[in-house]
Formats: C-alpha cells, structure tokens, sequence
C-alpha cells in the first residue's frame, strides 16, 4: 500500500469552530483563536470517547484527500465506509488487458497465477470474444494492484483507526499508521 499527494483541508477553521455553540459571532480565523480553540477541541474529542459521540462533530470539516495505491481485495472493506469518498479510479475493468502483471501484483500472488493471466489475455487477444474478456476478469488475482483518489474527513479517520488499528491485514495496519501522522492525528483522532 502507498499513500502519496496528501492534502488536509479546514483544519483551522473546522478546529476554531468547535466552540461555535458557545458564541454570539461568528469567529475570526487567527492563529490566537485557533490556539485557544485546540484546547477546546482536544477536550471535546476526549469526552467523544464514550459512549456520547456528538462531541467532536467539528472533525467532519477537516477533510483530507490522497492517492492510495491499494490491492484489490482491501476494495469492498473501503467502500463500507460512508464518507470515505473514491473521486476517482484507476479501472481493472478497463485496463485489464494492458496490465504487465509482472509489475502490478503483490508479492503474494503465485508466479502460477501471473502466468495463468498472461495465459488468459494471449487467448483474449487472438479471440476478443465476450466469453474470453470474462475469463480473465473473472480470474484476475485480489493481489493485483490498483490506485485511487479519495477524499474524507477526521471524523471518518477516527472510526477507520479504531475498526482497523489492529486489523488482520497488513494493509489496514499500515493505513493506520499512516492516518497517526496527520496534522493533530495523536489529539483530534488518536485521542489515546
């Protein structure tokens, strides 16, 4: 798995206005509030931790986006996710027959199974029959590799981080790892 072109999004802002319940006004967007409304918003992600989860909605505004790189099989358990966004991907479907299935598998898929597919596509390309594309996409291994744009929030991170800190998966323990290295992760999603 790699995670590269991060960018987090309305961190001040959402941060400041986890104290908008108790204002007249709507706040200024200074570093000085900012500063202040952190001590706030740390408090809030604490008492989120109970059984009262309403505490830190602000974590709903503070939006991050990344391309992942990502084996098939970890697809159906990110799409569980409501506000884990795919704005884009890359297409299995689309671009199977041009896969250099030498490069584009995990280290744990057979040498057998990449030569089954190299196989299957020389049989679909001298005979482009329907039959034949749905062999090899039917036969494709979970291992092979694929990428994504995606877009969430904090609050999501938070519920992917405690389902999956110490999920069987490699790939889901590693994308924790990485959701601790975010801006604030240890005090607004870790909260530990």
């Amino acid at each position: 798995m790699d995670i590269s072109n991060v960018k987090v999004y309305d961190l001040k802002e959402s941060v400041i206005a986890c104290r908008n319940a108790m204002r007249l006004e709507v706040p200024e967007y200074t570093d000085e509030e900012f500063e202040a409304s952190l001590k706030r918003a740390i408090k809030l992600c604490e008492a989120s931790k109970g059984p009262v989860k309403c505490h830190a909605n602000f974590r709903t505004g503070i939006r991050v986006s990344f391309d992942i790189k990502y084996p098939n099989y970890i697809s159906p358990e990110m799409q569980r996710y409501h506000w884990f966004d795919i704005v884009t991907s890359s297409s299995k479907m689309h671009r199977i027959m041009q896969m250099d299935f030498d490069k584009c598998c995990n280290q744990w898929v057979t040498q057998e199974t990449i030569a089954q597919m190299k196989r299957l596509i020389a049989k679909y390309n001298e005979d482009k029959s329907e039959e034949n594309f749905m062999t090899v996409l039917s036969n494709c291994p979970q291992g092979v590799m694929l990428f994504m744009r995606v877009s969430t929030n904090y609050e999501q991170l938070r519920t992917i981080y405690l389902q999956r800190k110490s999920h069987k998966l490699p790939e889901w323990r590693m994308f924790c790892e990485w959701i601790a290295t975010l801006p604030y992760a240890k005090e607004l999603i870790i909260c530990e």
